[in-house]
């Protein structure tokens, strides 16, 4: 497809909107002018290939586009749209702003905060002077992030989330206290999935005409990305998100408290709501969808460990990373406080592994584009640690494989949360365990070519020694922290041969990592 020009006169405005900001109440799309104002979306390879996305990650985002640009045409604004297969596309978002500014030669040209540190100081430094509008789609603004951050010693998700608690109103007793008398249910999140109960079918949407003919596309130009395009059916639209927002309220929220950490072999979704891609893109609303929790709860429809732990996810963890990536870049994609430089072992692009529970993560992951935050946080990203991978390896792995993965969420959670990088900043100790804790949340270790209960030798989980020797590795900086301590102390508990076999055979592990052996 080509795209035509014809000069303009006396357009005021020429409006980006990147793929991520799908929302008619974008900062940049106030007060437009349908007469003068124009609108720009593009479709670019710089964006879907810097690092290898997943195809329904860039399936996903180019129907959504799409759909967006025909819902601001029906509503008569002068939508210009770039596809991939533009002939004229000059292949990046700062080439296509300077191109199309260029040929309507509006008096200003608007845009709202990216998303991406990179992406943003490219369009910035790209020649053409921009009105920025703050994203006020989350609810703590970057410079307000910023104040509460100044002269703390420490940054913690709890204080924060509590924070925007009280700002927002949410689950509060008439007297300003957190209803059910604490702040904070998670003690109660930490079940099993039980043999009995069943997650509800999850919500297929049927791709349509335009994601049918993204789906071909992205065949056609991404063939050697890792993942599927088979089966996908993600919303792609507000209504569609809508959709599956509403399946997940009714069906799923009430049980979402309990069993949020649980993991089960063939089970991809179990009772979490898959609206994170939907969400970071736009089609949704968190406002509403906070107000739509708690109305659940007062109406006594879930329970308020599932309420909480939803809305913590939502206004704790998201907003607060958020927070933390616009803080401190770009300095804090640098981090590596363990000095790691292992590189991604081959089977996270693959899945062939003779570990269970990585193979069930790594193969929904290709299947999906998806695993839920204790698969990514206790699986794929805790043998990250316990191995040593190189925390842009790992980090730029979840930034492609994952369909809600965008840098300013991706980064911190991985960076931070997952491999520790940051030296504690982001989280108090590192998310670090052993074998025991998946066979205690999951049914993986069932259907495992190792036995979970042995630490050394060719039949025992490679997590258990691996994580020993992690933790003896990093004994002077981890043994200090408070929340360590237990752990030490076990250790501690030793004897000299046992340490010397675990760490041994750590060593030959991570041995045979290098070598690129199967595990």
């Amino acid at each position: 497809m080509t795209a035509s020009f014809t000069r303009e006169p006396g357009v005021r405005r020429l409006v980006l909107i990147l793929g991520d900001q799908l929302t008619p109440g974008l900062g940049a799309l106030q007060d437009i002018d349908p007469q003068r104002d124009h609108l720009l979306l593009a479709e670019v390879m710089e964006e879907a290939s810097h690092v290898p996305h997943h195809p329904q990650k860039i399936a996903l985002i180019f129907s959504a586009m799409r759909h967006f640009a025909e819902q601001l045409r029906e509503q008569g604004l002068q939508v210009h749209y770039v596809t991939l297969d533009d002939v004229d596309n000059s292949g990046s978002l700062p080439g296509e702003l300077l191109r199309w500014t260029q040929q309507l030669d509006p008096a200003e040209v608007h845009l709202t905060e990216c998303g991406d540190w990179r992406l943003e100081q490219a369009l910035r430094h790209c020649g053409v002077p921009i009105h920025w509008h703050a994203d006020s789609r989350f609810l703590c603004s970057r410079e307000a992030f910023a104040d509460w951050a100044q002269g703390r010693k420490q940054l913690r998700m709890e204080y924060f989330y509590r924070e925007m608690r009280r700002r927002n109103g949410l689950l509060l007793n008439p007297d300003g206290t957190p209803e059910g008398g604490a702040w904070n249910f998670d003690a109660d999140n930490r079940k099993a999935l039980p043999c009995e109960v069943q997650p509800p079918a999850p919500l297929r949407i049927e791709p349509d005409a335009i994601s049918r003919e993204v789906l071909a596309l992205v065949a056609q130009r991404f063939p050697d990305h890792y993942g599927s395009l088979e089966g996908f059916d993600y919303p792609v639209t507000a209504e569609q998100a809508e959709r599956l927002w509403q399946h997940f309220l009714v069906r799923g929220l009430a049980d979402f408290g309990d069993y949020q950490d649980a993991m089960a072999d063939d089970q991809p979704f179990l009772f979490h709501s898959r609206i994170s891609a939907a969400l970071n893109i736009g089609l949704l609303d968190l406002r509403r969808i906070c107000a739509e929790v708690e109305a659940a709860y007062r109406a006594g429809d879930v329970p308020l460990n599932a309420a909480e732990g939803f809305i913590r996810q939502l206004i704790g963890w998201r907003e607060y990373v958020r927070g933390i990536y616009w803080l401190r870049m770009p300095d804090y994609a640098e981090g590596n406080a363990f000095g790691n430089s292992r590189a991604l072992p081959a089977f996270y692009w693959t899945g062939e592994t003779r570990m269970n529970c990585m193979r069930q993560a790594i193969g929904q992951t290709l299947r999906h584009a998806y695993a839920h935050h204790i698969q990514r946080l206790m699986l794929t990203g805790n043998f990250a640690l316990l191995a040593g991978i190189a925390p842009k390896a790992i980090c730029d792995w979840y930034l492609a494989v994952y369909m809600d993965a965008f840098d300013w969420v991706e980064l911190p959670n991985t960076l931070g949360m997952v491999m520790h990088a940051d030296g504690g900043y982001l989280g108090s100790k590192p998310y670090c365990a052993s074998g025991q804790y998946i066979k205690r949340m999951s049914d993986h270790c069932q259907g495992c070519s190792y036995k979970v209960s042995e630490s050394t030798g060719e039949s025992a989980c490679p997590f258990n020694a691996l994580y020993w020797h992690f933790l003896m590795r990093h004994r002077e900086p981890l043994q200090r922290n408070p929340r360590m301590g237990m752990v030490y102390r076990n250790l501690a508990r030793m004897d000299d041969a046992r340490q010397q076999a675990l760490w041994d055979w750590g060593e030959r592990l991570l041995a045979r990592l290098d070598a690129g052996e199967m595990l």
